[in-house]
């Protein structure tokens, strides 16, 4: 990742099912994208609230097993998760691309763990996903490059809506965009039949300034909230189109799946 210190992603989300009922919505959004060893390195900046309140923030026991920062935070509870994984040369930097939370308040539908070497190349990438019934679980993706498209078999319950079949389609791209790093990670859901869902979640890199931090206050002061009641709010229009409905099963014996 050429871009250095904590930043904040400004974009879109994309959301198209394609059976059996058609339905589509793009919503404006922002994210994080933090240098998780260099923000235990150097701290963190004032302009951002790491492990402390703020209008906009992040915390560590957000992710992972809720490790608190006296025990290593999040960094800790990812770098020993690869090497029980069995990946070892993630010694580079750690990319965290997250919701933050918002006046106290966060829900993140999935966050992208970017493991690099030494030399900059990836190591791992991993899909830290999470679905309302406050139940997580990983998707670690091996030897991954931008622009290749890497496959996991689908374990987790994460819509009412979706069947524990087929698997995920993932692609992530990093590009320069008009002097500023662009960031796109897709995820496409294949059932047993073919292609289900298509999503994606893009956005273009800023440093996370106290300036930037402000402007995505103003813009979209409730974003957290929003994201819960937008899944809600698609729930129902799901529902009025007669579209299946799957009650939840139990959770996959691991934690983590590898791609």
């Amino acid at each position: 990742m050429s871009t250095a210190g904590a930043c904040i992603g400004f974009g879109q989300v994309r959301h198209t099912r394609l059976k059996p009922r058609h339905h589509a919505f793009v919503y404006p959004t922002y994210f994080l994208m933090l240098p998780l060893r260099q923000l235990q390195r150097e701290g963190a900046k004032a302009e951002l609230a790491v492990n402390r309140s703020g209008a906009l923030s992040f915390f560590d026991v957000d992710h992972g097993d809720g490790r608190a920062p006296a025990q290593g935070g999040a960094l800790a509870w990812f770098t020993e998760l690869l090497q029980q994984e069995g990946v070892n040369d993630a010694d580079g930097e750690i990319w965290l691309q997250t919701f933050p939370r918002v006046w106290g308040y966060t829900f993140k539908p999935v966050s992208f763990w970017y493991a690099h070497r030494a030399d900059g190349s990836l190591a791992a990438i991993m899909a830290e996903v999470h679905n309302t019934f406050g139940e997580r679980h990983c998707y670690l993706l091996d030897a991954p490059r931008y622009g290749q498209t890497l496959t996991a078999r689908k374990v987790f319950h994460v819509s009412p809506f979706c069947a524990i079949e087929g698997h995920y389609r993932f692609r992530f791209m990093r590009v320069q965009h008009q002097g500023q790093e662009r960031v796109v990670a897709r995820v496409e859901h294949d059932d047993d039949a073919g292609p289900l869902i298509e999503t994606s979640w893009s956005g273009v890199l800023q440093p996370a300034s106290a300036a930037a931090l402000r402007q995505a206050l103003w813009r979209f002061p409730l974003m957290t909230f929003g994201v819960v009641a937008r899944i809600h709010w698609h729930a129902l229009q799901l529902w009025l189109k007669r579209v299946p409905f799957w009650h939840k099963p139990p959770l996959p014996e691991k934690s983590v799946t590898r791609a």
